[in-house]
């Protein structure tokens, strides 16, 4: 049950994007069409995973019986790093029209803060390897679920007329500040759950 809290948690009640302000620049900058935030919401998804369980090897069994924690952010940066470059070159060879519509993103979940902010939570929070998994793909699938809702209302928002001193980026962000709103309507399922299993 403990694991299906950690689920439920990080897809709404701490979404990374709209409770804890993470990963913003892809959530921001992807999000005009559907089909463009699935595929970087997978390609989060496959990084995020990959790198947690990475750098949770990394940090149990290099930085720490070695003294080494300072080196933490240095050593996940690098591990990101090389994870993304993985998924551009595949990306590249399997599907190359959705390699050309992440453009610039792709490189940039790299930068992502959500990718290293996950990284360094499960060390923080002390999770064990399956919970950090558990946590990673969860975090990930609520990024993914937060940049695809936004992209459906962008999309709508592209058929209708906006006033002209809404236009443009100032739309976008009052947009996500509602969006943000509506997931901490979830606030109190957290609470609930633990209270229905007993934990």
């Amino acid at each position: 049950m403990e694991y299906l809290l950690i689920f439920i948690s990080a897809i709404f009640v701490n979404n990374i994007v709209l409770s804890q302000f993470l990963g913003i620049c892809p959530f921001l900058g992807v999000s005009k069409k559907i089909e463009t935030s699935l595929g970087m919401g997978a390609a989060v998804t496959f990084v995020l995973t990959l790198s947690t369980i990475v750098t949770w090897l990394v940090q149990k069994y290099v930085l720490d019986p070695f003294g080494l924690q300072y080196l933490q952010t240095l050593a996940f940066i690098l591990v990101i790093a090389a994870l993304v470059q993985m998924v551009e070159i595949i990306l590249k060879k399997v599907s190359p029209s959705l390699y050309q519509a992440l453009g610039i993103f792709l490189p940039l979940i790299t930068t992502n803060c959500a990718v290293l902010g996950v990284a360094i939570l499960v060390i923080q929070k002390d999770f064990t390897l399956l919970e950090s998994v558990v946590y990673a793909f969860s975090t990930a699938i609520g990024f993914a679920l937060a940049l695809v809702i936004f992209a459906g209302i962008r999309e709508q928002q592209s058929l209708v007329k906006i006033p002209k001193g809404m236009q443009g980026m100032a739309i976008v962000l009052v947009t996500a500040g509602l969006l943000s709103l509506a997931f901490m309507g979830f606030s109190g399922l957290e609470g609930g759950l633990k209270t229905l299993f007993g934990l």
